[in-house]
């Protein structure tokens, strides 16, 4: 992931930021509001790691994926959705009421 996708949602990565730095604060996490330099600076006093190390530590983190609950926030809906255009039949809507996804052609009677 690219730290612009952590400074557009930023309230959605408290959860994964804590878990990888429990010294964090969410207070705290708020005034910082997605600014990666007062980040770092923020992390290396609550760690009371050098800047460098909180740098690189920040570095390997983003080499892992976008936390699911990022991912499934409503913000970024239409972009999933878009991209599963790729698995909907041609023809079909990607944007269209899935309820009844899977049952195209289905004529069989209900038991109710």
């Amino acid at each position: 992931m690219k730290w612009h996708h952590v400074q557009e949602n930023w309230p959605a990565f408290y959860e994964a930021i804590i878990e990888k730095w429990p010294e964090a604060d969410e207070t705290d996490l708020d005034e910082i509001d997605g600014d990666q330099r007062a980040f770092i600076t923020y992390l290396a006093e609550v760690t009371g790691q050098e800047t460098d190390e909180i740098r690189e530590e920040l570095r390997e983190w983003l080499v892992g994926e976008i936390p699911s609950d990022v991912v499934m926030d409503p913000v970024h809906d239409n972009h999933s959705i878009a991209l599963s255009s790729k698995f909907v039949k041609e023809g079909e809507d990607e944007f269209a009421d899935d309820a009844r996804f899977g049952d195209d052609g289905d004529n069989r009677p209900n038991d109710d």
